[in-house]
């Protein structure tokens, strides 16, 4: 199945399902790994049991030094997975409208735009040249929509599970073959494996992390597989032929698959997200189609939709509150209200942290608020 063979009658109306999904991984951005961050200090010292939970807590609400998966490694694969997702429901009407042609040219010039805001979130161009960074969060989700749209207009349903496999296994191939300039051998370490080695010679401007970027250069190539099994899980989703309970039964079976084959293939290629390794494409894509899976049977089949309102109004904004909270910042705003002596105050009377944990979750509420009061008055800020 390819665009044309997606039913129109079905790309009427939002997907609430996906909405909630891409707003549950926004949610974590926008204000809740802060709030979790805080949480876990207020539990410091509050005995075993408790300060076992907040440890817990904070260590999955922050990424793996190296190798390894936490939660948090999770939140930025969903949303490219999910945007896959969104390409199947959104593209295929706009091809009914103008034309495949201009279906491309729509896609390049949205792909333009993100990567534009993604260049100004992270300071524009306003300092030197070196100073830019050229990579980042929203220059990813631009190129790997771009690829996986060209993709899915172009190609059946066989022809992309044949993209995502060439992308995964050459990406493989590539830091495991061929040696690292200077070292003489493949590796997979921090520092001296061939993505690192890429983005300091190649990769112009200011990287992430001085000596290496999470969102570098040949990193970008497994991250378009993340992308396109969104794609794959959106052909699925939308396919009228297949009942719904079966889509369930299918996408959690695909889910457990890949994670299974994810860390199978990681005892040899290990889960590294900053580099974002094949083994760590299938695992986190595993947990993806399965989040969206669990979503459709809860949200699209049984109907039970008003626990998932916060994340349907933000998921329908994702991108532009993402930007709002990297360019003014909710928490920062509600500190302006609930910080200092008053945060130490509240702190005072309760237990320390607790002016902190408050002041996130002020941040949240403003930012769900925001989402809310577009969503109702039908604004979507799409670029």
């Amino acid at each position: 199945m390819r665009y044309a063979d997606v039913p129109l009658a079905l790309q009427t109306g939002r997907v609430l399902s996906v909405d909630a999904v891409r707003g549950f991984s926004i949610f974590w951005i926008i204000g809740a790994d802060g709030a979790v961050i805080a949480l876990e200090r207020m539990l410091r010292g509050k005995g075993p049991v408790l300060n076992s939970v907040g440890e817990f807590l904070g260590t999955q609400i922050t990424h793996a030094d190296w190798e390894g998966l936490r939660f948090y490694d999770f939140i930025f694969p969903l949303f490219i997975f999910i945007t896959g997702v969104s390409i199947v429901l959104a593209l295929p009407r706009l091809v009914e409208r103008e034309g495949r042609a201009k279906a491309h040219l729509h896609v390049l010039r949205r792909a333009l735009v993100l990567y534009v805001l993604g260049i100004i979130y992270y300071g524009g161009v306003g300092q030197q040249l070196s100073d830019i960074r050229f990579v980042g969060i929203l220059q990813r989700i631009a190129v790997c929509y771009l690829f996986a749209s060209i993709l899915f207009l172009n190609l059946d349903w066989r022809g992309l599970l044949a993209a995502v496999v060439a992308l995964l296994v050459g990406y493989w191939a590539l830091l495991t073959f061929v040696p690292v300039p200077g070292l003489g051998t493949a590796s997979y370490q921090p520092e001296i494996n061939l993505a690192n080695w890429v983005d300091v010679h190649f990769l112009p401007g200011r990287l992430w992390d001085e000596t290496r970027d999470p969102e570098g250069l040949l990193s970008t190539l497994p991250a378009i597989g993340t992308c396109v099994l969104g794609v794959l899980a959106g052909l699925l989703l939308k396919d009228g032929r297949i009942p719904p309970a079966q889509k369930t039964s299918w996408l959690i079976v695909g889910g457990v698959a890949l994670i299974v084959t994810g860390h199978l293939w990681g005892l040899q290629f290990p889960i590294i997200k900053a580099i974002w390794t094949s083994s760590f494409v299938l695992i986190v894509g595993g947990y993806s189609m399965i989040l969206l899976a669990v979503s459709h049977q809860v949200i699209d089949v049984w109907g039970w939709k008003s626990w998932a309102t916060p994340f349907v109004w933000i998921g329908a904004n994702a991108i532009a509150l993402y930007f709002i909270n990297g360019i003014v910042g909710f928490a920062p705003f509600a500190f302006r209200l609930i910080g200092g002596d008053v945060a130490l105050w509240i702190s005072s009377v309760t237990t320390s942290g607790t002016g902190a944990f408050l002041g996130h979750v002020l941040g949240l509420a403003l930012a769900v608020a925001l989402a809310g009061f577009l969503y109702h008055r039908r604004i979507f800020l799409r670029v």
